[in-house]
Order: structure tokens, then sequence, then C-alpha cells
């Protein structure tokens, strides 16, 4: 793999920012789209825009054949035994909601259990808030490190008869922590517990394979991923989405529909009414096309290897504070860290004064940041796409943040 070929790929990252050539440093944000992507979502308008699974016209059929296909990839990429497992949704937020509000809230009682991370994204821990607050479960926390690794003693602890649920990232969008969710996954269905995971930061960086992690659902964003932004994936276990209740419903979701009551189609149609996202998933298709042709081991190794070489490079930085796994441990591809006496908002405006764009702010995680004992944090993640000399660049903007704020302050 050849990051400088493949960044060729992408036309938005030749631009310069504010006179400088644009290092782009947030793909856990979410991640740019290669030429492909872009013609197939232009060609789809240009050519076969028409809905889905309606018309017999031509376009009609092409548009259904090209959304189905791309249902296909998908369970393709993530090892899913059937197409009919895979639920297009809006993004990995829609996706969990629809566990929560089609599954969770029918299935869990007052005195049952969500077992949870204090690291967990804001939209893998709202919903089971909304879920305990509507049918009386409780919420339990497990045992975490500042470094956000998980024992897998604690977890086995804290499971129990009164698990019903444990809704758990793969990957620490803020602290790059890889769990070892096969090793939870098994523990949880020990005490009869379903896993829900967060992939979010996993599926796009690393192989992903459902049925070796044993989850029972799994969430992702194409936007992450080299898809268009407004598709996502929600996989389930058959049995468990067959069990699950749509969360809207309308045109296209339905069976028969009466004048007192409607019946809805199989999984996982009854999960898509209305004109579905058919371009999304038709770009996420073919971004998932391009994946398989960098291939997924080799993004996920030159994921690691950008994390580590950022790890060494950033250590020597006086002043600098990096959360997460220490240089030397497995961390996915990102680093998320503080300069003392800056607020990461001021580092991030300086940095994109030289063309680098990092991410500043809580992450979407305010229960990690108080369990760190910060408001707010910055973040440089990676993608195939970047090389070692924008980490370099990163870390001279660093300097150069260093010594504006030396002077202002001064």
């Amino acid at each position: 793999m050849n990051p400088l070929e493949l960044k060729r790929d992408f036309p938005i990252l030749e631009q310069e920012i504010n006179g400088h050539p644009l290092v782009y440093l947030d793909s856990a944000a979410t991640s740019q789209k290669p030429v492909s992507v872009l013609k197939a979502l232009q060609r789809y308008y240009e050519t076969d825009n028409a809905n889905v699974h309606r018309g017999v016209h031509t376009l009609g059929s092409r548009a259904t054949e090209a959304y189905e296909q791309a249902r296909e990839k998908v369970a393709d990429f993530i090892g899913a035994e059937s197409p009919e497992q895979i639920v297009f949704t809006r993004g990995t937020t829609e996706s969990i909601n629809m566990v929560a509000y089609g599954f969770a809230r029918h299935q869990l009682h007052a005195g049952d259990e969500i077992v949870l991370t204090v690291a967990e994204h804001h939209s893998n821990l709202v919903p089971w808030q909304q879920v305990a607050r509507v049918t009386g479960a409780t919420l339990t926390y497990l045992p975490m490190d500042k470094s956000g690794v998980l024992d897998l003693d604690d977890v086995r602890a804290t499971l129990s008869s009164k698990t019903k649920l444990v809704a758990i990232q793969h990957v620490s969008n803020v602290l790059g922590t890889i769990h070892p969710v096969r090793d939870i996954a098994r523990l949880a269905h020990e005490v009869g517990a379903l896993v829900v995971v967060d992939g979010a930061q996993s599926v796009p960086h690393m192989p992903v394979d459902v049925k070796d992690l044993d989850c029972d659902f799994l969430a992702f964003s194409g936007h992450k991923m080299c898809g268009p932004t407004g598709v996502g994936v929600l996989y389930g276990k058959r049995t468990w989405l067959d069990a699950m209740e749509p969360t809207y419903f309308g045109g296209e979701m339905i069976d028969i529909v009466e004048l007192q009551e409607s019946t809805w189609k199989e999984t996982p149609w009854k999960f898509e009414g209305g004109t579905p996202i058919i371009a999304g998933a038709i770009g996420l298709g073919v971004a998932i096309d391009y994946l398989h042709q960098v291939g997924m081991e080799a993004i996920h190794e030159h994921d690691l290897q950008l994390a580590s070489y950022a790890m060494e490079k950033l250590s020597v930085v006086d002043g600098l504070e990096i959360y997460g796994p220490s240089l030397g441990e497995t961390r996915a591809g990102l680093v998320t860290f503080n300069l003392k006496g800056i607020h990461p908002h001021d580092v991030s405006t300086v940095l994109d004064s030289e063309g680098i764009a990092i991410r500043a702010g809580h992450h979407c995680a305010q229960p990690l940041m108080r369990h760190l004992g910060v408001p707010s944090t910055a973040r440089a993640s990676f993608y195939f796409y970047n090389t070692e000399s924008d980490i370099d660049a990163l870390v001279a903007s660093l300097q150069s943040a260093k010594e504006f704020f030396a002077h202002a302050i001064g």
C-alpha cells in the first residue's frame, strides 16, 4: 500500500488551506471520499435515478438492483451470513437507536441491567439511558482505567444474571483503545445477555467479522469508511431482527394495510420505511469495493504504524499530555492530547492556520472527559491516505502553537 498514490484518489486532499497544503487528520470524525465514490453518486443521479422496490420500469429496476447489490457487498464485508441481516440506516446513531427503541424497550424490564463503559460515544449511551428510564432497567458501568483498557476479570465480575444487554464500542473514538469484543461477547452470552457493538471506529479501519465477534448487533456509518454521509448499517442476528419492531412506519415497509391495522414486510425491509437511502447505499457499496482493493489488513497495519509513530514523535513535545494506551501498546489510528495551559480549541485554530485539520472538544464523550479529569481534548486521527510526514507537520505546528501562546501570555 502506497499512501501517496492512494491520496491522489481523493480530490479534496489536493487543496491548500490558509496557504498551506491540507493535512487532514480528522478521519475519525469523517473520512474523505475517493473519486470512484464521487463518480458513482453522480452516475446514479445522471442515469439511474428512480425509487426502489416500486416501479417495474427500467430505471426503477436498475436502481433496485444497485441498491440490493450494495446490501450484499456490506454483508460480505462484515462476514454476515446473509444480506437480509443488513439494514440501511442514516448512520451509527440511528442504528443504535433502532435497537434501543425497537428491541430493548420491548425486551427489558425493571431489575434488568444494561452494561456500558464510561468511554461510550453519546450515541451509545443516551439511547440506553432512555431505555432504562422507560423500562426500569438500570445502567451498570465496567471498571476502566484512564487508558481505557478493560480487564476481562472485571468484565466477568460485573456481568450477572441480571445483565440483559451489553452495549460497547469496538474502538474508542477518544482513546483509541481496541476492546476485546469477542471475549466480552463470550462472557455476556454465558450469562444470557445480548451484545450491541458500536463499530463506527472499527469497521472502517480493520477487518471485522460478525461471526467471529459473535455480536448480536453491530452498528456503523458509511461516511467514516470513504462512503457518503447519511448512510449507515445495522447488522443483527436474524432471530433478533425478526423479533425487533420497526421504529418508523409508512410506505414500502408494509405488507398489508387495513383500515384498523397493518402488517410488515420481512426483515430487513420492514425497517426501511419510505424512500430509502438509495444513492448513499450505492455509494457505500462502491466505497467497500475501494476498501477491498486497498485491503483491510493493510489499512489496519498502516493505522497501527502511524499511531506508534505519532506517539513517539508527540512524546517529545514539552507540556503535551497524551490520553489512552501508552507508547508500545496497541491503539487504533488516533492520538488524543492536550497542551498544558492552552485550550484545545485554540490549539486547533493555530493548527488550522497552518493547514492542519484536527478535532477539538469533548468528542461526544462527556462522561469520559470527566473520567479523565479534563473538559475537552484535541485529537488527531489517521487513515490510509495519511503519511508520517503529516504527523511531522502536526508536531511542528504544535511547537508553533506553544511558541505563539507563550509569547501571547508572556
